[in-house]
């Protein structure tokens, strides 16, 4: 029987399939979760998902509606003009040659989960937005010489100091009516003192901003009180760019590649955040055509690459040698002219580039931590497709960017997925009977405490946890190589007769096969981590520094893998396990910290200018350090603290101390 490569994104998973199976059995056989309320009688209209059309390079496969069957009359009852274009039902879809397929977010069963919460910050409040209240004398006949807009300016002056304001022109244009309908009185909200953003009629006590964290994977933005400082809503989503790439250098390609490359991703992303939007503040206010018009400021952190495709400049030429941005300071841009929902007058504010592939989400993280400001030498990782390392303290800060790929988010893994309900995300190994227990996501208990499991896949944190606990138990070598002599049935050969780790049974599973995890999915997971490495010991070497005080885990991903997993494969150089730690989305609490005092943007920009880059891919050591990080943990480097902590676990290898 033929077969077709169908792939499903933002999940990243992808397998072949048999022809003329529907695109919804292609999704269950993958363990891709698409909504199907009516059982599959083409009624209910729920599984729309989106084909991708054109050649996709990374893939090398070509994708499109004329790989499907016609579409048929059930379909289009269901699909509507406002859904855009390439939509089909999965029910119906027959597949006939290779296909790339999203599933948009109100068609997955299992939701995404995105874990970007906020933390408390402790900040000084002095937002670059503020609210005015001001009480005008009503004009007569007798005082005809003074325009609406002068009256506000002088009473501005005349209560609060403020002096040389501008007016937005969208603002002038609706004043007599606002002033009027508030029998003059009115609020006024003014931008970094400068420039009057808003006028609404009488007194308003409320006054919100975004924060927006864009990542190569996910996006989120913080709805925030600029009043109080305190974040109100938190929405998330998986970043609509997936299709077009799942890395950096993919969705340049596609840019290069598609002549409407550049403009289909920025119309994706910013729908995306549209969306984000509408979610964050319909559940905050519920009256006016338009809630998200109540929001007057907004932050934006990025690498480099979102941060082009973002703004609409080419990204080609950041991913050519010499790798120089169209801009690198911060810059302020009227919503408006991007199309983001909010205060069409309001500024969105991009934080600065490093350099290169370093962008605005390092700085983000580099005013977060403040290493500038401590006496330790400090590694700061922030993990995702796009590894970025800071290292330093008050003396000197280095910064560099590693391209990890997408093996840390579950993708380029054979049951990789990303961190939704019936992923594992936890994982041990028994070091004698290399028998393992599991949790997934969605369900609180180790496996074998439960009837039914439904695992689907393993995600990021859980491939972390999965090599790391196979090295501990003896199941694979320091170079990564499977150990084929070991009593088990777990270890074998798969169908292609390259070794495996049966890390669940078929029957544990909902996509009714064994859950393995490959040869090639441990050398995946080396080439991410030897990346990072290889950065971490070429920062040090440039710094003249053996030991690093302190890692702190960054980003969303940092939060959640396990510190002895992370330091058993040498994610990073040895250091004492109390002295790692998780600090959740430092990018987007960056992002926060501008938007809620103005004088971290000044901050932003010195900083990140100061920050000494280096480009690793370029230094000669690079290579021969690379190799050598391949190793778990390393080649060479000693490892006396994770030695001492993993003497007590009954560890099955030995350790360089």
């Amino acid at each position: 029987m033929k077969k077709h490569k169908v792939i499903f994104q933002p999940s990243g998973r992808r397998g072949e399939v048999e022809d003329g199976k529907t695109l919804l059995e292609a999704a269950q056989a993958l363990g891709v979760d698409i909504e199907g309320l009516c059982g599959s009688k083409k009624v209910c209209g729920k599984c729309k998902v989106r084909i991708e059309e054109g050649y996709f390079e990374k893939d090398n496969i070509e994708s499109g509606m004329y790989h499907l069957s016609l579409i048929t009359e059930a379909e289009k009852k269901h699909i509507k003009p406002d859904d855009g274009p390439g939509i089909r039902l999965a029910c119906t879809a027959e597949v006939h040659g290779d296909v790339k397929v999203f599933v948009p977010e109100r068609s997955r069963a299992g939701k995404q989960v995105v874990r970007k919460a906020a933390k408390e910050l402790y900040i000084a409040l002095d937002p670059a937005v503020k609210k005015y209240n001001i009480e005008l004398v009503p004009p007569t006949l007798h005082d005809m010489t003074t325009g609406d807009n002068e009256r506000i300016l002088k009473c501005l002056e005349d209560n609060y100091g403020l002096k040389n304001l501008t007016i937005d022109y969208f603002v002038l244009k609706e004043l007599q009516d606002v002033l009027r309908k508030g029998e003059w009185t009115a609020t006024v909200t003014v931008w970094m003192d400068s420039d009057i953003i808003k006028v609404e009629p009488g007194f308003v006590e409320t006054c919100y901003g975004l924060a927006v964290d864009i990542g190569t994977t996910t996006c989120v933005g913080y709805l925030t009180d600029l009043i109080t400082g305190k974040v109100v809503n938190t929405e998330s989503m998986m970043n609509p760019q997936v299709p077009y790439g799942e890395d950096v250098m993919s969705r340049i390609t596609y840019a290069m590649t598609n002549p409407a490359g550049l403009e289909t991703m920025q119309k994706a992303i910013i729908d995306g955040l549209n969306e984000i939007i509408e979610r964050a503040v319909s559940e905050i206010i519920k009256d006016g055509p338009n809630p998200g018009f109540s929001i007057d400021d907004l932050t934006i952190v990025f690498n480099t690459a979102m941060h082009h495709i973002f703004l609409g400049f080419d990204p080609v030429y950041i991913g050519r040698s010499p790798f120089i941005p169209a801009v690198q300071n911060s810059m302020n841009v009227k919503a408006r002219d991007i199309g983001l929902k909010i205060n069409p007058s309001a500024y969105i504010h991009v934080l600065p580039i490093e350099a290169g592939f370093v962008g605005a989400d390092n700085v983000g993280v580099l005013i977060a931590e403040e290493q500038y400001n401590q006496d330790e030498m400090v590694l700061v990782i922030d993990i995702g497709t796009n590894g970025e390392l800071l290292l330093g303290n008050r003396n000197k800060v280095c910064s560099t960017s590693c391209a990890t790929g997408p093996a840390f988010e579950g993708a380029q893994i054979k049951f990789g997925m990303r961190a939704a309900p019936g992923a594992i995300e936890v994982v041990q190994i028994d070091p004698d009977t290399r028998e393992p227990r599991y949790k997934v996501i969605g369900k609180a208990d180790w496996h074998s405490h439960l009837e039914k499991i439904n695992a689907k896949g393993i995600c990021g944190s859980g491939i972390i946890e999965v090599v790391a606990e196979m090295f501990k138990a003896g199941i694979i070598d320091k170079s990564g190589k499977f150990v084929m002599d070991l009593n088990t049935p777990r270890v074998r050969k798969g169908a292609d007769g390259k070794p495996e780790y049966v890390l669940a049974w078929a029957e544990e599973t909902s996509i009714g096969t064994d859950i393995t995890v490959t040869q090639g999915d441990v050398r995946a997971l080396q080439l991410a981590k030897g990346a990072l490495y290889a950065g971490a010991k070429l920062m040090m070497k440039r710094l003249d520094v053996s030991a690093i005080d302190r890692v702190v885990l960054a980003g969303a991903f940092g939060s959640h893998i396990s510190r002895e997993a992370s330091l058993t494969l040498g994610m990073f150089p040895d250091c004492p396990i109390d002295k790692v730690y998780a600090v959740g989305n430092a990018a987007g609490d960056g992002a926060r910290m501008a938007l809620l005092n103005k004088d971290k943007r000044i901050e932003a920009d010195y900083r990140a200018r100061w920050v000494e880059f280096i480009e690793i891919a370029t230094d000669p050591a690079f290579e021969k350090e690379f190799m050598q990080a391949m190793h778990i943990p390393h080649m060479k480097d000693k490892f006396p603290n994770l030695k001492e902590l993993l003497s007590k676990s009954g560890c099955k290898v030995e350790i360089k101390g």
